[in-house]
């Protein structure tokens, strides 16, 4: 928008703050190159435009805005006499790009000295070449720490996301071999029984009972019911005595792997009714032979499906072979997330889902939605572990309006309210030395807010601590690949969390 062009007079000029220690000859230069505008109630230039030029307000009221999201945030209103704005980094030339950081408009009929971006940047480099370095050791050394701690804060997360999943890699893996060399041991035994059966005086109609007997075992051993330990306790006594009571040598030891298997006396029945009472004990040994390898080979596919799982919860946290930005079940993300942290988390700690599965998927960038809920979960986690007792993370998903909430609530001590407005600046944390880079929270705040649209906040109470993510249920018409680690401020904008029908599930991990 352009404004009246008015006389420059260098005494005015003069009067301003920012130029009131130049010479004459200076301000005449200032005057010359530049102008005075007068602009009515409106915008002035728009967040996102080519920085033209350099404003500094002689009277009026000025309004600078950023957009969150699809909202435009007022992020200063003043009429102070001297301030400015716009093209303020001109002097760093096209190492940056030179574009409007924010929006500025004016409530009243306001006069403002107007430099052109190129001589700001001129008599910034010949007036003040010290300052002019200074400036831009601090906005490149900024940027460039603010980039590799970033950077460090994502190997440090990727270092504890591996430790905890080969931790979790490891159970059953290690339970699959152990189950493995026992299966070996148990099909050996197995062998050495039926060549003693093949042995002895069996007849061919005796044989196929056992046989027979023996694949309804196993299809038993499949559909085990899940029992109590006294009820296993009392199972136990039961198939104990009964197998005494028959003749069985030392059956207190095969009775508990009989009732892991779901077997009882009722099924001991059966099989004493069709084998002769000479080969019951055979046909026993058999049949424990049978239920341990069964259970070995259950084991063994419970800890590869665990492994399957483990990996896959890798593959989706990581997102591999998958499109940058698509369309994504939320869930399945809090799943693999909190299925990679689960090693971190511990058993300490009780984690509840609270989804509501009706909310529909969102156009997301999902590797990079994993990070924020790292982020989030691993604070929630330091702040119920500092209290050295057990907590709760509850992690909810609902739908509010046209956007979809993920909330990430703790037991821990809340956040106090002093450094509460502090927490997304860069570099802020209240971690000890080593434990954290304080750009956790800034981080998934511009992933959250300048990548996605959507807003990030906090509330917090001693014991109840929740941040709220809201996102877009709708593409935005400017998604792009925005680069996270460039320069910005971080803020949190306000939503209120509401929802209906969700789906409420408790599970360690």
């Amino acid at each position: 928008m352009s404004g009246q062009v008015m006389p420059c007079g260098p005494q005015e000029i003069a009067s301003l703050f920012l130029f009131e220690k130049l010479s004459p000859g200076q301000l005449g230069r200032l005057c010359a190159q530049g102008r005075v505008e007068r602009f009515e109630a409106g915008p002035v230039y728009t967040e996102g435009d080519p920085a033209t030029c350099f404003y500094v307000m002689i009277e009026g009221t000025v309004v600078l805005s950023r957009r969150v999201g699809g909202d435009e945030v007022e992020v200063s209103r003043t009429s102070q006499r001297g301030v400015y704005a716009g093209a303020m980094q001109a002097y760093l030339g096209d190492r940056v790009p030179q574009t409007y950081n924010n929006s500025m408009r004016v409530t009243e009929q306001t006069r403002f000295f107007v430099l052109p971006a190129q001589s700001f940047s001129d008599v910034m480099r010949e007036w003040f070449p010290m300052a002019a370095h200074l400036l831009e050791g601090l906005f490149f050394g900024s940027r460039s720490t603010q980039q590799a701690i970033g950077q460090r804060e994502r190997l440090l997360a990727l270092g504890s996301l591996s430790a905890g999943l080969t931790h979790e890699l490891n159970n059953p893996a290690a339970a699959a071999v152990r189950a493995t060399a026992a299966l070996r041991e148990r099909v050996g035994k197995m062998r050495h029984k039926l060549a003693h059966i093949a042995q002895g005086t069996y007849s061919r109609e005796a044989l196929a009972d056992l046989i027979e007997i023996q694949e309804r075992t196993a299809e038993r051993v499949a559909k085990a019911p899940s029992l109590s330990p006294l009820e296993a306790s009392d199972r136990e006594d039961e198939l104990a005595d009964w197998l005494e009571d028959h003749g069985i040598a030392e059956g207190w030891r095969v009775a508990p792997t009989f009732v892991q298997a779901g077997l009882d006396t009722d099924w001991l029945e059966h099989v004493a009714a069709t084998v002769a009472e000479d080969i019951l004990p055979g046909a026993i040994g058999w049949l424990n032979y049978t239920v341990e390898t069964e259970l070995l080979m259950d084991e063994i596919d419970d800890s590869t499906t665990r492994i399957s799982h483990l990996v896959e919860a890798g593959k989706q946290y990581s997102q591999l072979d998958r499109a940058p930005h698509r369309v994504v079940d939320v869930h399945e993300l809090l799943d693999s997330t909190l299925l990679m942290l689960s090693g971190k988390i511990g058993p300490r700690i009780r984690v509840v889902k609270d989804y509501d599965r009706s909310v529909p998927d969102v156009p997301a960038y999902p590797a990079e939605l994993n990070q924020v809920w790292t982020n989030l979960i691993d604070n929630a986690v330091f702040a119920i572990t500092g209290t050295g007792r057990e907590g709760t993370l509850t992690v909810r998903t609902a739908r509010q309006g046209d956007r979809l909430l993920v909330e990430f609530r703790d037991t821990g001590p809340g956040i106090p309210a002093d450094i509460r407005s502090r927490i997304f600046d860069p570099f802020f944390t209240t971690k000890p030395v080593g434990e954290g880079t304080g750009l956790g929270l800034d981080i998934s705040w511009r992933i959250v807010v300048n990548k996605h649209h959507g807003s990030l906040q906090v509330e917090s109470a001693p014991g109840d601590t929740r941040f709220q993510v809201l996102l877009p249920l709708t593409a935005h018409d400017t998604d792009t690949d925005t680069d996270t680690d460039t320069e910005g401020d971080a803020g949190a904008s306000t939503a209120t969390a509401t929802g209906s029908g969700p789906e409420t599930t408790e599970e360690p991990v």
